[in-house]
């Protein structure tokens, strides 16, 4: 396991959705914002970390749009309620980025592979990799992490990462 890097302001905070921000549904997928339920004390530490990483990023694979049991409108929904959801809180997310596709189609955008990460970085060209976190609850997510560089932080237990039990938890080593 890695030691924790000393961040600054110049960082970027990648982050998972399912699972990191909000209940994943086990077998299923989040299809409206009625089903959205964000986890506890995800809001209050969103305001925390938008004061010590200069982006915040989401990246979330969303192949329930590919499987067509929602449409990419119905995640635009979700996602809007989220960010409101963090912004009257207190914080801030600067992109939202997420892969329809799905799982066996292997496409560049689906984690693990890294297309969002590059995608976020041209849009946001002040994203160094190196000086990146990544905090997801799937090996997938760590994959993608190693693959760009980022410093990956899982919830839950993993022997062969950096683990937390929360995003609340990762404010301790900020």
């Amino acid at each position: 396991m890695n030691n924790f890097p000393k961040i600054d302001y110049s960082w970027t905070l990648f982050l998972d959705r399912d699972g990191v921000l909000n209940k994943k549904i086990e077998g299923d997928y989040v299809k409206s914002v009625n089903e959205l339920e964000i986890l506890p004390n995800v809001l209050q530490s969103l305001a925390f970390l938008s004061k010590c990483f200069h982006k915040i990023i989401i990246v979330t694979n969303q192949q329930g749009i590919g499987k067509q049991l929602m449409t990419e409108n119905d995640l635009n929904d979700i996602h809007q309620h989220l960010i409101n959801l963090i912004t009257t809180t207190g914080g801030r997310i600067d992109g939202i980025y997420f892969a329809p596709q799905l799982e066996s189609e292997n496409a560049l955008m689906r984690k693990p592979n890294i297309g969002m990460a590059l995608t976020a970085q041209k849009e946001h060209p002040s994203i160094d990799f190196q000086k990146s976190i990544m905090v997801g609850d799937s090996i997938s997510d760590m994959i993608f992490a190693e693959k760009s560089q980022m410093f990956g932080v899982f919830i839950g237990h993993s022997g062969d990462h950096f683990s937390i039990n929360s995003l609340h938890e990762l404010r301790k080593y900020i």
